[in-house]
């Protein structure tokens, strides 16, 4: 959730939960050739596995082997991982001590091994809002790169798989000698609010009936943050909006975004749903949007997704939970 008194040297939604620097991620070190190898085997080292988009979660963390534990695991099961990534160097922020290095470990889809009836194989979206900022920050990154590698194993100019080099961060194409780099989309979310201070949300074609969320859309080639915002809104609700303010950012690796919260201004109230990826859309005060969520009418995003942070913004505060027997 964000914080509605944010620092100064913050943006107004200040520092929402997956935006944490969790590691040094050391862009220097981990393009030294050998660096990943030089630390497989240390003390100090981590190993974060990933099965698909699940990582073992054990007492509200990351449960995170050594690199002793990690050898032992991968004979034993006979698996290799298909991608190792050096993630950084641990800062130490909450309960994960500074210092240690982790690398992740992505295996075989299917193969997360059986760690203890107390640690959990979980994505993102369900230990996000369980972890502490700086092992969600890790998950994020550790699942954005992993999504990357998994999507992007030949030359996007000539078709050969490609090698992956410098600690996991690129891929080079041994035909051509191309190198490729993880990618991330640019998208803006956007809190519309009218002359009267009601605010806009939407109901998108595929999610279940009564969900609503703040409008988004994905960046074009050669348009700016800006454009993106009235063009997008226009396009989904029909509505035309003047002066985007910037908010806060956040990565939301599903597969590779970055979120760019706004806030925009609408020039009318004239609304008409496009159909296509919007199926309706509805101007609420706080009143209306607090009773709609109270008595489960509605449903928006929850726990530490930016749409959850941009509509508390605008309303001034957490909004009301659901009451059980309504």
């Amino acid at each position: 959730m964000s914080s509605l008194t944010p620092s100064p040297s913050l943006p107004p939604l200040g520092a929402l939960g997956l935006s944490h620097a969790a590691v040094d991620r050391g862009c220097g070190r981990r393009g030294t050739s050998g660096w990943l190898d030089s630390i497989r085997h240390l003390e100090s080292t981590r190993v974060l596995l990933l099965d698909g988009q699940a990582a073992p979660v054990q007492d509200s963390a990351l449960r995170l082997l050594t690199a002793a534990e990690a050898s032992v695991m991968f004979r034993e099961l006979a698996v290799s991982p298909v991608a190792e990534v050096y993630l950084g160097t641990a800062l130490g922020h909450g309960a994960r001590p500074s210092g240690l290095d982790v690398v992740l470990a992505v295996l075989p889809d299917g193969t997360g091994p059986d760690l203890g009836s107390d640690v959990l194989w979980q994505g993102l979206r369900q230990s996000a809002p369980l972890l502490d900022i700086s092992d969600a920050a890790l998950l994020v990154e550790a699942t954005a790169v992993a999504n990357w590698h998994a999507t992007h194993t030949h030359c996007p100019r000539c078709g050969t798989p490609t090698d992956i080099e410098e600690s996991g961060w690129v891929r080079r194409c041994p035909q051509d000698k191309s190198q490729h780099f993880p990618r991330t989309d640019p998208a803006i979310i956007v809190t519309v609010v009218d002359e009267n201070d009601r605010l806009l949300l939407g109901s998108g074609s595929n999610w279940p009936e009564g969900r609503y969320s703040t409008l988004a859309g994905f960046v074009e080639p050669g348009e700016s943050l800006e454009a993106a915002v009235i063009r997008e809104i226009e396009e989904e609700s029909g509505v035309v909006v003047h002066s985007p303010t910037y908010l806060g950012s956040q990565p939301w690796p599903f597969p590779n975004s970055l979120m760019l919260g706004f806030t925009a201004t609408a020039s009318s109230t004239f609304t008409r749903a496009d159909g296509i990826e919007i199926r309706d859309v509805q101007w609420f005060t706080r009143d209306e949007l607090a009773t709609a969520v109270r008595t489960g009418t509605i449903t928006v995003p929850e726990g530490v997704s930016i749409s959850r942070s941009l509509i508390e913004y605008w309303f001034g505060g957490p909004l009301p939970k659901v009451e059980s027997g309504v």
